[in-house]
């Protein structure tokens, strides 16, 4: 189906973007406002986008006003709002800016089961820990030329420039601080 000939609604489901600037898409009076539209929009039960509020970033008053959040708490709720609808094709610019350690985790699950689902999803960042962490392949981009292509752990740890900290300090077998934690309790 060619989305731009789709309706609003289902234009929604079928492809998801959160752009670099994610308030844009925000136009709603309160924060509660914003998760009830999506859901409506959607087609979801009432309460999923708060719920992926939630889980990304915990405790944001349902009263308020999606312009008063930080940076953060607005990218959490425009992913919400996105990610409700379940889209086939889910595009993220910088979808960490902002986002403390609990929510880049609470993402990367989120992500993880979108892509288990059949969703294709599709990263643009420069936060490599995240990309190590979510990544199945990575096309690095350089001038608007490719660069390097290929399996995440190739790609990322061919050089220092795109390699995480973990693989940076403990050599060329890490990547994640998952993979660390995990060698510890084995």
């Amino acid at each position: 189906m060619d989305p731009a000939k789709a309706k609003p609604n289902v234009r929604r489901c079928l492809v998801g973007l959160v752009p670099q600037t994610a308030a844009d898409l925000l136009y709603l009076e309160s924060v509660a406002d914003e998760c009830a539209a999506s859901d409506a929009l959607a087609g979801v039960e009432s309460g999923e986008t708060r719920a992926l509020l939630e889980r990304l970033v915990p405790g944001i008053s349902d009263a308020q006003h999606p312009r008063d959040l930080s940076e953060g708490q607005r990218l959490a709720l425009v992913l919400a709002v996105v990610l409700a609808a379940k889209p086939g094709v889910i595009a993220l610019d910088e979808p960490t800016r902002g986002l403390d350690y609990p929510g880049k985790a609470a993402l990367a699950e989120i992500l993880h089961a979108l892509a288990a689902d059949g969703r294709a999803v599709i990263v643009a960042s420069h936060d490599v820990e995240f990309v190590a962490e979510v990544a199945d392949r990575v096309v690095v981009l350089a001038d608007g030329e490719i660069v390097a292509e290929g399996e995440t752990r190739e790609v990322v740890a061919q050089t220092p420039a795109f390699a995480p900290q973990v693989h940076k300090i403990l050599g060329e077998n890490w990547l994640t601080v998952a993979q660390v934690a995990e060698a510890i309790t084995a």
